[in-house]
């Protein structure tokens, strides 16, 4: 059970704890923290605490900058001494306006209110992401592209030269309550891949900021940089966050009929097709960057097809084998390097969107898309993902579904963000172009 407020207090005080770290996350997916010293605690947990958050990206609006950072007491944890000198413990927030209700450019509470929905139709919504992560040589204190290791998939040592790293990490993330399900090397030479186990879309998201923090702080012993840039290396596969994800409701799982196509219930095939009809809506979201586009092209384990399938990696979405209580289904165009509160909280609205309108799922696409030509999957009506930002920003700036899972206020900054990172990245003149056409032209 979680503690409670007199039970953090009793804790702080037993492990002689000197700082306590108030998290919060902007709408960019970047973590923040207030540090406040120990003996500030009972009051902080009473009262929350007052900041400006006029320098915090998505937080101020023109009218006000105050906010109030309230703690969850139940994600109170003490940081191991592995990633802290000092004894300190973290506590998430939720944020606030000064006249008390929730600020609604808060990403947790986007992904409060869709649970909610989902929880008013009957459903509970887990979640469980395949974070991806390189690991970088530092030179001078500053990270390269350089891999530490020139492993493959699955390798062991000497091939796979981060086992400890990777150790270090999962053992760190035990010690803050994770249960690590899998870790193992990546197809790519210094890629690397922690899972853990399946929890609800809220705790998940906690999870996915910490173990990008942590994996860093680690990293950093070893004279590495841990980076979760979506496609840092030309040629070479980039990082994603495949997302598996179901709806239980009494515990049972209601993505599974074992008499249906597939073993899949009605209700799962129009999760599915509420995926597929909405997936380019949602791309800005699940690939927020200008890099993530450059993952998804053909040949790298990337999707870009919009279809699904049960076994078919070449598809968006696919349907693991497992049936029962384990039927999932995974959306394979997401990557690490977003906010994980607002991509959990547009997948979900997405899918409870195709069950409200009951829409119909198309035939699952068993063959290998990228073999098929274009007349061939004009045929089978099998559409792209957006094919960088700006096309996915076009797409999001009309979608009426988008907008109202983030609401007026996120979605018009995190518009304003995205456009502005566009415009920054497509009027630059890369090195590609001068060695192209300086001499030819």
């Amino acid at each position: 059970m979680a503690p409670g407020r007199e039970k953090i207090i009793e804790l702080t005080n037993e492990n002689k704890i000197e700082n306590i770290r108030l998290q919060l996350i902007d709408i960019q997916g970047t973590p923040k923290n207030i540090v406040i010293p120990h003996n500030r605690l009972e009051e902080v947990l009473e009262d929350g605490i007052a900041f400006d958050a006029s320098s915090i990206i998505g937080y101020a609006t023109i009218e006000e900058s105050d906010r109030i950072a309230m703690p969850i007491p139940e994600s109170f944890a003490i940081l191991p001494d592995t990633i802290e000198r000092r004894k300190t413990a973290k506590i998430n927030c939720d944020i606030y306006r000064p006249d008390g209700k929730r600020f609604p450019g808060d990403p947790k509470y986007v992904l409060e209110r869709v649970i909610e929905k989902a929880d008013k139709m009957g459903f509970k919504f887990n979640t469980g992401p395949e974070c991806e992560f390189f690991l970088f040589k530092m030179l001078d204190g500053k990270p390269t592209t350089i891999p530490n290791d020139r492993g493959g998939y699955f390798d062991l040592s000497p091939l796979d030269l981060a086992e400890d790293v990777r150790g270090d990490i999962c053992a760190t993330l035990e010690l803050l309550g994770f249960q690590v399900y899998t870790s193992h090397h990546e197809v790519a030479s210094g890629q690397h891949e922690i899972n853990f186990n399946y929890a609800d879309a809220l705790t998940t998201a906690d999870r996915v900021v910490t173990l990008k923090y942590v994996s860093k702080i680690i990293a950093l012993k070893y004279d590495l940089h841990a980076t979760f840039m979506p496609k840092p290396i030309f040629e070479k596969n980039g990082t994603g966050m495949h997302t598996h994800m179901s709806l239980m409701n009494n515990g049972q799982n209601v993505f599974h009929d074992e008499n249906g196509p597939e073993g899949l219930s009605e209700t799962a095939l129009q999760y599915i097709a509420g995926l597929l009809k909405y997936s380019k809506e949602m791309a800005a979201i699940l690939n927020s960057k200008v890099n993530s586009y450059k993952r998804l092209v053909p040949g790298f384990e990337a999707p870009t097809y919009i279809a699904w399938s049960t076994e078919n990696r070449s598809a968006l979405i696919r349907i693991p084998a497992k049936r029962g209580n384990s039927t999932r289904i995974e959306l394979r165009n997401p990557d690490p390097a977003g906010n994980p509160y607002l991509q959990f909280a547009v997948m979900l609205a997405a899918g409870l969107k195709g069950i409200e309108d009951k829409l119909e799922a198309p035939e699952p696409v068993h063959k290998d898309i990228y073999g098929l030509t274009q007349r061939e999957r004009a045929s089978l009506q099998i559409d792209t993902l957006p094919s960088n930002l700006g096309h996915a920003i076009s797409f999001m700036e009309k979608s009426e579904l988008i907008l109202e899972t983030l609401g007026p206020h996120i979605f018009e900054n995190y518009l304003y963000l995205q456009r502005r990172e566009w415009d920054d990245y497509r009027t630059q003149v890369s090195q590609w172009e001068i060695d192209k056409y300086l001499w030819k032209l």
